[in-house]
């Protein structure tokens, strides 16, 4: 079986974001990028499949610039077989939207077949949190969204996932898609060896016309602006001026 990993490039998740001046969006200049931590838990749990003889090919597929070689890069260190980059934008600023990333999934995955497609629940930058949903919507699979555990059985999968009222287990047939939420596992660190011989690891580049996938906008940020900050807080002094405080503020 083949298992087939969408990565995005994000800002690492240790860098303090900034906002332009002028509201127009979030700096980018001379800011560490990474893997989003979602995707490299899927890319994680892929390789840990393929350990166990569950599955036989690891691919990554990355959306965007093309400076998500790195990002490809780091994930064929981790361990995966191959990567595919589809160049959608030159600016770096740019964010493909949801659709069209699953259209563009859509389009890779009939070319390559996997039996499985593990991505993460959401990008930290954008917080869509819609893609994997989109892309079984498009292929007509089956969906285990926010999985902490899989595994892999015949012809089908068994997903455990934390919902409001605790742990539910689903069963979902293969081929499906599923997206991994934070306690799935532990993310391996590439070593120098396998760093070096993931620069001779295959990565095929493609666009988004070769896919004809039209990645124009649908949605404009009007906006963007830091949240506020933190209201100084007070001291009380004693248990019945606590309580009226919280009901001034409308919390009891």
């Amino acid at each position: 079986m083949k298992v087939l990993i969408p990565v995005k490039r994000v800002i690492d998740y240790n860098v303090k974001v900034r906002v332009k001046a002028d509201g127009s969006g979030v700096d980018l200049a001379n800011v560490k990028m990474s893997m989003n931590p979602f995707d490299e838990l899927a890319v994680e749990e892929a390789i840990r499949l393929k350990e166990a003889g569950k599955a036989d090919e690891v691919v990554v597929v990355s959306i965007g610039v093309k400076q998500a070689q790195e990002t490809l890069r780091t994930a064929l260190a981790m361990g995966a077989d191959r990567a595919i980059l589809i160049v959608a934008a030159d600016d770096v600023h740019q964010d493909i939207e949801p659709l069209a990333v699953a259209k563009l999934l859509a389009a890779v995955v009939k070319d390559e077949e996997p039996g499985l497609v593990l991505c993460g629940k959401q990008a930290i930058d954008n917080d869509m949190n819609a893609t994997g949903q989109m892309l079984a919507a498009l292929l007509g699979w089956s969906q285990a969204m926010y999985a902490n555990k899989v595994e892999v059985e015949g012809d089908h999968a068994v997903v455990t996932r934390e919902v409001d009222g605790g742990l539910q287990t689903v069963k979902v047939t293969l081929p499906t898609v599923i997206s991994t939420d934070l306690r799935l596992n532990e993310p391996r660190y590439a070593s120098l060896p396998n760093i070096m011989k993931a620069k001779k690891k295959p990565l095929e580049e493609k666009t988004a016309a070769d896919l004809g996938v039209d990645v124009a906008p649908r949605l404009t940020v009007v906006k963007t602006a830091e949240p506020a900050g933190r209201a100084a807080g007070i001291k009380v002094g004693s248990v019945d001026e606590l309580v009226a405080k919280l009901k001034e503020a409308g919390v009891v």
